[in-house]
């Protein structure tokens, strides 16, 4: 079957004027040449150019076939001997060759040679391509993500005794991969783990497992971590162990677990999930077995990070389907994008991707820094995941739904990629712990390691470091902001309990785009200081202008009304911030002169 010849408005839109998804990016480079060395910069960027290419070729068209075929389970052969495997359409398989082979993404941060990395490739350079992959391919990224992440787990818990599952793990040729998943849901315990059930018995130097996983993504993995059980260890998440269950037994032979059925999924459905009976199933205990749910909160942590990156790829992919689509589309004899109030509706979408890709990253490099040691980094990282994960993913909930709107109609048939944009947003929120679950992550870690306070203090003393005087107006609204959030996470730690728990929701979203509103100006303040011009202090002033002021007594801390001089300003520069382009100075200041809290108010 000839995979790269499909036609119709799928292909349309992944033509001439969408040819490279990295080149479109107004955000991406600028971001990655201040977090990257300059070595770092000079090695992503022809990879960066390749994937850009192929995210808006070949691989958008394959995306499109493998969610119209989804994966098939074939529980029984032909002799009615029991084999539960799934079958996949061969765009998938081609897709996984891309994503683990060609462009090495589950290997780029373990192992040195991969693209050209001398050595493991930092954080930022594989967040920064995934985000470029994510634009055109969502369910894929589930088993990449969850192969990197159990190479990571196992590297730091038990590095020795895995050494062949982490090279396998992280192989980029596919004769070697074996793929990882994450065995966490059951019916009666997803969002509370202590109620885990799957029991764990020692057989001397392995275990089996007995128990039901209700939720398991990439079902046909070859590597599996997992909670279970262990006697005599405990209540609640003090008895749960992690363990390794491969997919066949050290003899060869297929390990005792069924796959009962593939979920019916919204979305991601180029990827299989299934519910799974382990039966008695081969296992080996990773670390120590009383260790096993902080194992499995690393291996969580940062699968969650990467649902907020392939988020916020989809917000940039829905943004440009909006603007090409606004920018064609001739209604009363003048172009959709050049009319006032689809000017005002793509605005807000463009900005709020913007924010969620400077997050995303910067997330990715306090990563690199904490796994080099920086315990102030590791602190950070720990907060801005939840916090990541939290807005990014209802943001891009918002961003490709509106994107359909905008598209009318055809955004609402499946020819097109609206709807699959829109399927796979609803996922980011749900997977990992939705929105409620990360909310109360929140909570937990302010309660435990004072995060409001190292939140407001980091980002504060980098504000401080912004001695541009076309920067500081905004510079001092967002350190006064920053001054309410740290008492405003006193107040609510002082609160009752259950008011906290109902609090913490507002209080993530308010913090989380407190803390994009920092980025953008740390990034404009980099910007122009390195001749690129005003046009992310645009940005920056124009995401600020947007937020709650603190002190309302029914904050929430997201978007408000933006006042006119912000709307003027940014409207007239909408082409600018789109897809990039000089922008002067007048036209940044003035998207700030009414801003709450701004000097000029």
């Amino acid at each position: 079957m000839a995979l790269a010849s499909t036609s119709g408005p799928e292909a349309a839109a992944s033509g001439p004027a969408a040819d490279n998804f990295a080149d479109r990016d107004p955000a991406l480079r600028p971001l990655l040449d201040r977090l990257l060395s300059e070595a770092d910069r000079r090695r992503i960027e022809p990879v960066l150019h390749d994937l850009g290419q192929v995210a808006a070729g070949e691989l958008a068209r394959l995306a499109a076939i493998a969610d119209a075929n989804p994966p098939r389970l074939r529980q029984y052969d032909a002799a009615g001997e029991r084999v539960d495997e799934v079958e996949y359409h061969p765009a998938y398989a081609r897709m996984s060759q891309l994503a683990f082979e060609r462009f090495g993404l589950a290997a780029l941060s373990h192992r040195p040679g991969v693209l050209g990395w001398p050595a493991p490739a930092p954080h930022v350079v594989k967040y920064a391509l995934s985000y470029v992959f994510a634009q055109a391919e969502f369910g894929l990224l589930c088993p990449v993500s969850m192969t990197d992440s159990a190479a990571r787990v196992l590297r730091l818990f038990d590095s020795v005794r895995f050494a062949p599952e982490i090279a396998a793990l992280s192989s980029p040729d596919l004769r070697g991969l074996a793929t990882g998943a994450m065995f966490m849901t059951e019916r009666q315990g997803g969002t509370d783990i202590a109620m885990t059930g799957t029991e764990a018995t020692r057989h001397g130097s392995h275990w089996t497992l007995r128990g039901q996983k209700w939720f398991a993504s990439n079902v046909t993995a070859d590597v599996i971590l997992t909670l279970a059980r262990v006697p005599g260890q405990g209540e609640g998440t003090k008895g749960l162990g992690m363990f390794l269950v491969p997919r066949l037994r050290p003899d060869g032979s297929r390990n005792s677990y069924l796959i009962d059925r593939l979920k019916d999924k919204l979305g991601a459905r180029s990827m299989a999930s299934g519910e799974v009976t382990l039966e008695d199933a081969h296992a080996l205990s990773v670390g120590e077995p009383e260790h096993g749910f902080r194992q499995m909160a690393e291996m969580l942590n940062v699968s969650r990070l990467s649902n907020a990156m392939r988020s916020a790829g989809l917000m940039r992919r829905a943004v440009r389907e909006s603007v090409d689509h606004t920018r064609q589309r001739v209604v009363f004899g003048r172009p959709l994008f050049d009319q006032p109030l689809m000017r005002a509706t793509l605005l807000p979408l463009i900005v709020d991707t913007e924010a969620a890709l400077g997050l995303v990253l910067e997330s990715a490099a306090r990563l690199d820094d904490a796994d080099a040691g920086d315990a102030e980094a590791g602190r950070l990282v720990r907060v801005l995941t939840p916090l990541a994960k939290y807005s990014v993913c209802k943001q891009a909930r918002a961003v490709t739904a509106e994107a359909m709107e905008v598209r009318g109609g055809n955004g609402y048939i499946e020819d097109w990629v609206n709807p699959r944009l829109l399927r796979d947003a609803h996922l980011g929120s749900i997977w990992e712990g939705s929105s409620n679950v990360i909310a109360l992550d929140v909570l937990r870690c302010l309660r435990q390691d004072g995060s409001h306070r190292l939140l407001a203090d980091v980002y504060r003393r980098r504000l401080h470091t912004l001695d541009d005087p076309e920067v500081r107006p905004a510079a001092d609204i967002l350190d006064r902001r920053w001054n309410a959030l740290a008492v405003q996470g006193e107040l609510l730690l002082a609160g009752p309990v259950e008011e906290q728990q109902a609090d913490a929701g507002g209080f993530a979203e308010a913090t989380a785009r407190t803390v994009m509103a920092s980025l953008l100006l740390e990034q404009a303040a980099y910007e122009a200081g390195s001749g690129l011009g005003h046009r992310k202090l645009l940005v920056a002033h124009t995401y600020l202008s947007r937020l709650d002021p603190l002190d309302r007594p029914d904050r929430t801390g997201g978007p408000a009304p933006m006042p006119a001089s912000a709307v003027r300003s940014a409207l007239a520069h909408l082409g600018e911030l789109a897809e990039g382009g000089p922008v002067g100075i007048e036209a940044a200041r003035a998207a700030l002169e009414t801003t709450p809290g701004s000097t000029h108010a």
